[in-house]
């Protein structure tokens, strides 16, 4: 009984952090969904497609359920999974997320949570592992480069949230205090270096 309440948890977590993650890309321009945001290079539309891309091999190949979808080599060496390359669509690239979910999702619905998997870039003796703490790990991935792109959204047009619906006009006025609130507590704990 315990088992399904936790996969369905995970699996509803997981659902929810996709659609947020996406939403980070509404309304914006095209410029701004692939630019470099940060000095590794992150972008939002890299990002959507690296969680994709790794849900697509966790769900799919650690079962033997290879994705249907050709996909990038795992981890290499320039990133091609983390980027969006001139010729790739956001189209595109949001349709890929949306079909590896249908794919992810007939891995978590069609096994039980304690299905056995393998995952051959885990290292030493803890490749061997199961449904339950795939979820877990991709749910957590999930999050976490969802949390990267709020901040990266944030920085873009102010913009936070998990959702529109839950989304807050922005005080700009009250914003700018509390900054500067937040920037003062910083100076006077620690005094900026002249320089």
């Amino acid at each position: 009984m315990i088992d399904e309440f936790a996969k369905d948890y995970l699996h509803e977590g997981l659902r929810r952090v996709r659609e947020t993650l996406l939403w980070k890309l509404d309304d914006l321009s095209e410029y701004d969904a692939r630019r470099p945001l940060t000095a590794t290079g992150t972008s939002l539309l890299g990002l959507v497609k690296h969680v994709a891309t790794v849900e697509a091999r966790y769900f799919g190949e650690v079962f033997d359920r290879p994705s249907p979808e050709p996909l990038c080599r795992w981890q290499d060496y320039e990133g091609g999974d983390q980027w969006a390359a001139e010729d790739e669509t956001r189209d595109q690239i949001i349709a890929f997320y949306r079909r590896t979910w249908e794919h992810s999702d007939a891995t978590i619905s069609e096994l039980p949570v304690d299905a056995p998997g393998h995952v051959p870039w885990w290292p030493g003796s803890r490749p061997n592992t199961n449904l339950f703490s795939v979820m877990a790990h991709v749910l957590g991935e999930s999050t976490r480069h969802a949390g990267h792109a709020d901040i990266l959204r944030e920085g873009l047009d102010g913009r936070t949230g998990l959702r529109a619906d839950l989304e807050k006009q922005a005080d700009a006025e009250a914003r700018a205090a509390h900054w500067a609130r937040v920037e003062q507590a910083a100076r006077s704990a620690a005094p900026v270096e002249a320089g």
